[in-house]
Parts: C-alpha cells; structure tokens; sequence
C-alpha cells in the first residue's frame, strides 16, 4: 500500500467488477472454477492458476462470501486478486493493490464501517486524566482522552475493538485512524476544551510518519491548539514490532512540539525495553496491573517498580483503569502521577460550547483529514 492510501482508498468494487485470481494450487483452481461455474457466471482460466470473472453489483455479496467455502484453510489467505472496472488485463493501479482474497472479502463485509464513516454517525468522547490527589466531585483535570466511538444505523455503539479489529483485518485501518484523529481534534474544538488532550494512534497504520501525519498536524495548528497541548498515544504498544519505525514516528510528533505516551506498559514482555529505546514524555501503565491493587502486594510491587523507572528518566505516570477509592489511594500512596477510570468520570460526548458559525468554520478546517472519509463511498 502507497503511503497515499492513507489519507485515499481506492474502489475495489465497481457496478461490474472484474477480478483477476492469482491462485497457489491447482486444487485452488478447480474449485474457483466450479464455484463460479455453478453461479451461473463465465470464469476464463487465463493462465495456470490464474482466473478473471465478472461479477455484477447485485451478486458481489454472494460471491464473496461463497468463496470462504470455495477456498479451504490456508488456500483462503494465500490467494490473490485485484478487480478493474472494464475488462483487460490489470493495469498499474490494479497491480498496486493486489491483495488476498480474504483481505477483499472482509473488506466487503467492513461495508458497514464505510456506511457509519459517509455518514458521519461516529463521534470522539472525553475521559478525564486527573491529578493523583483528585476525588470524584473535586476533579483536578489535566488531561483528556479522545476515545473513538462508531454507531451503527440504529444508532447503537458498536465496541471499539471490534471496529478497529475488522478495520485492520480488510486493510481500512489506515483510513479509519486517520478519521479518529481527525474526530479527537474536530470534537476537541467544538467543546472548547482547555485541557491536554489525549490522542490515539495505532502505530501500524503509519507508514511514513512526514507524510502520513503531516495533514494531522495541520488541522491541529489550523484549529488554534498549541503543539504542547497534544499528546499522541501509541496503542497497541505490547505488538509493536518495528521499533525503528515507531522510533520514526514518536521523533516526528515530538519535531512538531507534541508529546508522546505509550499505552499498556506492563501488558507485555518487551514493556521496559520500549520505555528505554523510546523515552515517552508519559507512560500509561496497564489497567490489568491497576485492577484491585489495593489486594494484590504483588501487583503493587511491580507497578511501584514501574513509576520509580520512569521518574529515574524524567516520565510521568499515568494509571489507567481506577475504579475504586482504595485503588487510587495505593496508586498515590506509591507515586503515580495521574489517575483515569471510571471512579473519577466514565468517557464522555462532549457539549458544544461554540456558536453554528465557529462549529462550521472548524469543520471546514479539518476537511483536509476528511478525504479518507470521502473515499469509502466508492468500496
């Protein structure tokens, strides 16, 4: 995928579309055959293992799904296809975004993501990051997180970690957390919040971080906010993989003036290798660890050796997941900086404090993050 593809989808399904197969047996094969044969449409073996067939809009459903039976175990991810919308053979753009025909088909099944997307039923709601010595009714408010969140046609929530898994299974992931930044700081705006904010970003969705996040950054500057009143998150910290790559990313935001944090330390193994190789400004310590700590001397121990590591090197720690009285006493008791759960406040939407004509004005300034949004119609 171009580094374009992040703020652009390209179509994949058309009003007739002509997909071209790239299969790894010829068991593959025959059954791809038979399968379109018995859906009454006309597949042409073009070369060994590779079959083109067109397949009009109404019957795209059925012949996606059809072809998780057709294609058995591995067969399913080890195929390839691309789609035209005329016929011939592949041209530059359709050769670029050969994938795997699972890919194409959960991507037909995200459909409802792109729906949720051109509609704009999504929204970004707060949770508050309080200083450790707050208490619920007296909120000393430093922070506060943008938390995506899509509804469905009848307008039910539908759970974050699901959107964003099958996002990332049909290849969206790069355009939807585009849109969630662009949601954070659009809705950010619109409440006129004069705290830190919080934003998340999956490091897997950024390929080149000049080029992916510049548009991000922009409409920040745009809508008035100060660098030092960002903060990027990285989710999904326990996976990453290339730390040269999140090196990249965290040393661009923090070119921009922005701060950065790293999620879910102490969920995995690599926790403390991360937190020396990338030296955050802030560190999010696992909600797994902060879960009745006031119980458990052993979680204690550790989460208590994890704040004194990071205050060694100048980071500021932030529990997550509080969801008792006796828990943010220990979390105090032991050096925690600041504190967010629902004991203090539950995530949010967010008033607007502003008038038609400012909410329009700072939608028009954050167009430019839109054009992910603008693409999924042609899926």
């Amino acid at each position: 995928m171009w580094c374009a593809d992040c703020e652009a989808i390209e179509s994949y399904f058309f009003e007739t579309t002509y997909f071209w197969f790239f299969l790894p047996t010829s068991n593959a094969e025959q059954n791809l055959m038979q399968m379109c044969t018995e859906m009454a449409l006309a597949p042409e073996l073009v070369a060994d293992k590779c079959i083109t067939v067109q397949v009009n809009k109404n019957g795209l459903s059925t012949f996606l799904n059809n072809i998780g039976g057709c294609l058995a175990g591995p067969e399913f991810g080890q195929s390839k296809v691309t789609t035209m919308a005329q016929e011939g053979h592949p041209d530059i753009n359709a050769i670029s975004r050969v994938a795997s025909v699972e890919t194409f088909a959960r991507r037909h099944q995200a459909r409802w993501i792109k729906t949720a997307v051109e509609n704009e039923t999504y929204q970004s709601w707060f949770q508050p990051i309080v200083r450790a010595y707050s208490e619920p009714g007296n909120l000393d408010v430093f922070a506060n997180e943008a938390l995506f969140r899509l509804f469905d046609d009848e307008n039910n929530m539908v759970p974050p970690s699901l959107v964003f898994n099958l996002a990332e299974q049909s290849g969206l992931l790069f355009s939807l957390d585009l849109i969630a930044r662009k949601s954070a700081v659009e809705h950010a705006a619109k409440a006129n919040l004069n705290s830190k904010i919080f934003i998340n970003f999956n490091p897997s969705s950024i390929y080149d971080p000049s080029y992916c996040l510049r548009s991000t950054a922009s409409a920040i500057s745009e809508l008035g906010f100060q660098p030092q009143d960002i903060v990027f998150e990285v989710t999904e910290t326990h996976q990453a993989r290339d730390m040269n790559h999140l090196k990249g990313i965290l040393a661009f935001y923090r070119s921009c003036g922005f701060g950065v944090a790293l999620d879910d330390i102490g969920s995995g193994w690599s926790s403390l290798n991360m937190l020396a190789q990338l030296r955050p400004d802030y560190i999010k310590v696992d909600m797994e660890l902060v879960r009745h700590i006031d119980t458990n001397q052993h979680k204690r121990n550790i989460v208590s050796h994890l704040i004194q590591l990071a205050h060694e090197n100048g980071i500021e720690v932030i529990a997550e997941g509080v969801e008792s009285r006796a828990e943010a006493q220990v979390l105090r008791d032991i050096g925690a900086d600041y504190l967010q759960g629902y004991y203090f406040a539950k995530p949010a939407a967010l008033s607007t404090r502003l008038s038609n004509n400012l909410e329009e004005e700072i939608t028009q300034k954050v167009k430019p993050l839109s054009n992910a949004a603008n693409q999924f119609d042609r899926l």
